[in-house]
C-alpha cells in the first residue's frame, strides 16, 4: 500500500463504488416479492416453499454476518467485497434457471453475496470517510431504499409488460452488480489508506465486540427495526385489506410507505452525525412507530390509516438508516466498525427473518390482526429502549 494521500479521482471513484454496492444490496431481495406467484405457478412450488424466495436471504444474512469481518481482515475490505459481488452475480444467474434445486441454490448465494457488501459497507465508510461517515451513511441508504422501491416497481413490467419471463426479470439485475464489480477491482488494486493508519488499524481481541453491552443494544436495536420492516413490507396490503382496503390500492400503499421514507433515510444520518447523543431521535422516531400501529389497530377512519402508512414509512426509513448510523459512529476506527456491523446484521437479520412468520402464526391463530398489530406496538417500544441506549455518546470498544 502506498502512503500518499488518496487522490480525488481515487476519491471520485471510491464514492462511485459505495453508490453501486448501495445499488446492488436490496434489489435481488425486493424483485422477487412481486414476482412469486409467477414462480411458484411456473414451477409447481407449494406456498411455503414459495416464501423461502424472500426468507432465504435473510438467513444467510445472519449466519454469515458474523464472518465476514474476518475476510475483510484478511484479504482487504475492498477485495473481499469484490467477492461478495461475484457471489451475487453467480447467484442471480443460477437463481434464473428455471429448475426448483437451482432456484434455491442461487437464492442462498444471492444472500451470502449481499451479506457480504452489507456488512463491511459501514467499515469502509468509517475507513474512507472517517469525518463523514454520517453523510456518506445518508447517501447509500437512501439509495438502498430508491433501488428496493424501483426493482419492486419493475418486476412484473419487465416479466409480464415487456415479456421477458420472471427469468430475465430477475437476471437483469446482474447488470449493475457487474458494473459494481469492474468499479471494486479498480478500488482494490488502488487501495489507498488514509492518514489514521495508526487509529485505524487498532485490533481488537476476537469476540470481544459480542462482550460489548453498548454493542448488544445497537445490534437489538438494528434486529427490531428490521422485524418491524420486514413485517410491515410482508403483512401490510393484507392488514389493510382486511380493513375495507381494496387489494390493489393496498399494494401501492405499501409503495408509499417505502417512498414517504426516502427523505428521512437521507437525513436522519445527516443530523445523527451532528449530534452527540441521538436518543432524541430515537425518541421521535419510536413514537412515530408506536402511534402508526396504533392507528391501524384502532381503525377510526381512512384519514387515520393515510397518517399512520406515513408514520410507518417515516419510521421505517428512519430506523434503518439510523442504525446504519450507528454502526460508524459508536466504533472507534474502520476494524470495529466492521465487527460491530457483522453482530448487529446477524442479530439483526435473525429477528427479521422469524418475525414475518411469528406475525403470520399470530394471525393464523386468533383469525384477526388485532393481536399482531399489538406486538408491533410492543416491539416499536423495544425499538426506543434498546436505541436510547445505542443512542448514547459511547464507544462499542
Amino acid at each position: 500500500m502506498t502512503t500518499k494521500n488518496p487522490t480525488r479521482i481515487y476519491h471520485f471513484i471510491l464514492i462511485i463504488g459505495i453508490l453501486f454496492i448501495a445499488f446492488n444490496l436490496r434489489p435481488g431481495i425486493t424483485a422477487v416479492g412481486p414476482l412469486i406467484g409467477t414462480i411458484r405457478d411456473d414451477l409447481g412450488l407449494a406456498n411455503w416453499s414459495a416464501g423461502l424466495l424472500t426468507s432465504l436471504p435473510l438467513v444467510a444474512f445472519a449466519i454469515i454476518s458474523p464472518i465476514v469481518p474476518r475476510l475483510g481482515k484478511k484479504i482487504t475490505n475492498e477485495w473481499a467485497m469484490v467477492i461478495g459481488l461475484i457471489i451475487l452475480v453467480v447467484g442471480m444467474g443460477i437463481r434464473s434457471i428455471s429448475v426448483v434445486f437451482l432456484l434455491f441454490v442461487g437464492t442462498v448465494l444471492v444472500g451470502l453475496g449481499i451479506a457480504i457488501s452489507n456488512v463491511l459497507l459501514p467499515g469502509v465508510v468509517k475507513d474512507k470517510f472517517p469525518t463523514k461517515v454520517a453523510l456518506m451513511t445518508s447517501v447509500y441508504s437512501t439509495t438502498m431504499g430508491t433501488f428496493a422501491a424501483i426493482s419492486s416497481g419493475l418486476s412484473i413490467p419487465f416479466a409480464k409488460g415487456l415479456d421477458w419471463g420472471w427469468q430475465v426479470a430477475l437476471l437483469i439485475w446482474a447488470v449493475p452488480a457487474v458494473i459494481a464489480m469492474m468499479i471494486w477491482i479498480y478500488i482494490a488494486k488502488k487501495n489507498q489508506p488514509t492518514n489514521d493508519d495508526e487509529i485505524k488499524y487498532i485490533r481488537s481481541r476476537d469476540g470481544q465486540i459480542w462482550r460489548s453491552p453498548l454493542a448488544w443494544q445497537v445490534a437489538l436495536f438494528m434486529g427490531f427495526q428490521s422485524s418491524l420492516f420486514y413485517v410491515t413490507i410482508s403483512w401490510l396490503p393484507e392488514i389493510l385489506h382486511s380493513n375495507g382496503m381494496s387489494i390493489a390500492t393496498a399494494g401501492w400503499m405499501l409503495s408509499y410507505t417505502q417512498i414517504i421514507g426516502m427523505p428521512a433515510s437521507f437525513f436522519v444520518p445527516v443530523i445523527a452525525g451532528r449530534l452527540k447523543s441521538q436518543r432524541s431521535i430515537v425518541f421521535i422516531l419510536g413514537s412515530f412507530s408506536i402511534f402508526g400501529y396504533l392507528g391501524l389497530l384502532l381503525n377510526i377512519s381512512n384519514v387515520v390509516t393515510m397518517l399512520s402508512i406515513t408514520l410507518i414509512g417515516i419510521t421505517l426509513g428512519g430506523c434503518f438508516a439510523l442504525a446504519l448510523t450507528f454502526l460508524g459512529i459508536r466504533a472507534r476506527n474502520a476494524q470495529h466498525a466492521a465487527e460491530l456491523s457483522g453482530m448487529a446484521q446477524s442479530i439483526g437479520y435473525s429477528l427479521a427473518a422469524i418475525g414475518p412468520v411469528c406475525i403470520g402464526l399470530l394471525f393464523d391463530v386468533t383469525n384477526t390482526w388485532n393481536v399482531p398489530l399489538t406486538v408491533l406496538i410492543v416491539i416499536s417500544v423495544l425499538v426506543i429502549l434498546f436505541g436510547m441506549g445505542a443512542g448514547r455518546d459511547r464507544y462499542v470498544l
